[in-house]
């Protein structure tokens, strides 16, 4: 049995909660529709990019084989690097349902500090290639990163509607339920009790 004391207006501020409820329950379930629609979305660009980075390793590894055929491991471990600072990631971000969504480019159009000695076409197809990879990684990354959250927060949002649905509605309808029934129960006492009174 409830401990909320029987009166006409517990039930009505009973009913406001359940109302008030059952709006946040609509909300999360809503929410919990859009958090999956984008988790599929960033699901297929995942598997999109993932699809390009495996063709792109494919790429780069054959033209490390072509630089390697030409320059030797010595010659081209000795290849001008571009400086990692020049590589700079550029990350924009953005909210869905409070959820942080990011999207990472990298800028690879850096050029090494210095000039090789022994130039060729073969080690800079291999530098682009890797170029690429690394360009792609940081895309995938960023999607990654974004399907993490967005699981995340799709787990806490549906384990929320299944409290509101599955305890706290039901608790609401039961503590009215009994709460009616008490009244009902002390009307028709009052009502036999003036009944007796009118006769004695």
């Amino acid at each position: 049995m409830s401990e909320i004391t029987p009166t006409r207006s517990a039930v009505i501020a009973l009913v406001e909660e359940r109302r008030a409820m059952h709006d946040s329950y609509v909300f999360l379930d809503e929410k919990c529709l859009l958090l999956a629609e984008a988790m599929m979305k960033e699901l297929r660009r995942y598997e999109g990019l993932a699809g390009s980075l495996r063709a792109a390793l494919g790429e780069a590894a054959a033209a490390l084989h072509s630089a390697l055929a030409r320059h030797g491991l010595e010659g081209l471990q000795c290849y001008p690097a571009v400086e990692p600072r020049a590589v700079a990631p550029s990350v924009t971000q953005r909210r869905l349902m409070g959820v942080l969504l990011q999207a990472a480019e990298l800028d690879t159009a850096g050029r090494p500090p210095y000039e090789p000695v022994n130039p060729s076409p073969e080690a800079e197809a291999c530098r682009e290639q890797y170029a690429r990879v690394a360009a792609l990684g940081a895309q995938l990354a960023a999607v990654a990163g974004n399907l993490e959250r967005l699981y995340h927060e799709y787990r806490r949002s549906v384990r929320r509607v299944r409290a509101l649905q599955d305890v706290l509605l039901p608790e609401i309808d039961r503590t009215v339920n009994e709460i009616e029934t008490r009244l009902e129960e002390l009307e028709q006492d009052e009502a036999l009790w003036l009944r007796y009174h009118r006769r004695s």
